[in-house]
């Protein structure tokens, strides 16, 4: 199995556990006289079967990550943690921008007018700095993840 099918593989293990829990919760309590329409403790044990399923196979996509390496030297557990701080400061400064792009309503001369302290177009260009790092941190996570096998 290749990383990228293990990712998909986890991914819906986690979808099935929150369903899980979701029918759980709707069967723990009937009204007087009513039967659940699923047994809980039948829903419960599936739902910690799927979840020890769950963390042996993410421990195998762990220890996997931790031993693959990209052409850029980089482990790809230490790239996965890049490419979130890259997307993390992309989404800061995105939101930054769109304040400063945002329309300031002001019904009289004596209200308060704003004005912004950052450049919006210096912003900009952060933010595609960032894109571009994210895109192409992106891109040799996706090679790995598809080109090999997760043990």
């Amino acid at each position: 199995m290749k990383l990228a099918e293990a990712l998909l593989l986890r991914s819906e293990y986690q979808k099935k556990i929150e369903n899980l829990q979701i029918r759980i919760l709707a069967n723990v309590k009937v009204q007087d006289n009513d039967k659940p329409l699923e047994n809980p403790k039948q829903l419960i044990k599936e739902v910690f079967e799927l979840s020890d399923r769950l963390c042996e196979l993410i421990k195998k996509i762990n220890r996997r990550n931790n031993t693959v390496v990209l052409p850029n030297g980089q482990t790809l557990s230490d790239a996965i943690v890049e490419r979130a701080m890259l997307l993390k400061k992309h989404n800061i400064l995105t939101a930054a921008a769109a304040k400063i792009i945002e329309k300031d309503y002001r019904l009289t001369h004596t209200e308060v007018k704003m004005n912004a302290v950052l450049s919006a177009s210096e912003l900009q260009k952060e933010i595609d700095a960032f894109s571009k790092a994210f895109r192409e941190t992106d891109t040799l996570i996706q090679g790995a993840n598809w080109t090999r096998d997760l043990e």
